[in-house]
């Protein structure tokens, strides 16, 4: 578990193809390294990565199919700049919000425009995720945890203040680029309780056929 708040901006190392996987290493900067050890999480742009080496400041990690195919990791290169954060502990501040590590999907920045000091981002969510983004609700970009401004059918507006700007990659955003999103847990799982029983049946799901029924729409 994360807690969204991005510890050090690190980059891509290496990347070496492992024939349709990869083992990835990445320069860590200012993360403190000095309590990781083999086997804990460190989350890349918002994937909960393995470290299986250790250097004073790198670690290594290999990277699935499925993952290179479900996020943008898909994308670096050598020289790409990626957010950082360690595993949270007992004892760990819960800045953000719990952040599981596991991206939903991947979304696009539509807009970017200056706001005095802050920039406001559009990003356009995949479909199947709109109904878990929620205006005032958390939301995970690239590890970062954020609250969603508005939020226009799969469009959600982000406000990011300088700080923000300045200790991750969201300075580097530009029009058409693709980022890692990850729904809030709660939202997730209050779908899967409200099917109650359903949920056991296969291709069970929301619908609104369903929400009528159990009178939660009319």
């Amino acid at each position: 578990m994360f807690t969204g708040i991005i510890q050090s901006v690190g980059k891509i190392e290496s990347i070496q193809n492992k024939g349709g996987d990869a083992r990835i290493w990445i320069n860590t900067g200012k993360l403190d390294m000095s309590d990781v050890q083999l086997g804990d999480s460190i989350a890349a742009n918002g994937v909960c990565l393995t470290a299986i080496e250790l250097k004073s400041q790198a670690y290594c990690a290999d990277v699935s199919a499925e993952t290179l195919s479900l996020t943008t990791l898909g994308d670096m290169q050598t020289g790409s700049a990626v957010n950082l954060e360690k595993a949270l502990t007992p004892t760990t501040r819960l800045g953000g919000h719990l952040v599981s590590g596991h991206v939903d999907g991947v979304g696009r920045v539509v807009d970017r425009r200056d706001d005095a000091r802050s920039v406001r981002f559009i990003i356009e969510s995949p479909a199947g995720l709109a109904k878990y983004i929620a205006m005032k609700g958390s939301i995970t970009v690239d590890g970062v945890s954020l609250t969603v401004n508005k939020v226009d059918g799969s469009r959600f507006e982000l406000n990011i203040v300088p700080h923000t700007l300045q200790e991750t990659i969201m300075h580097q955003y530009q029009v058409g680029h693709r980022v890692n999103l990850e729904v809030d847990l709660i939202a997730r799982y209050l779908e899967r309780l409200l099917l109650g029983e359903k949920a056991a049946q296969s291709g069970s799901g929301i619908t609104e056929s369903f929400l009528a029924e159990h009178g939660f729409i009319k």
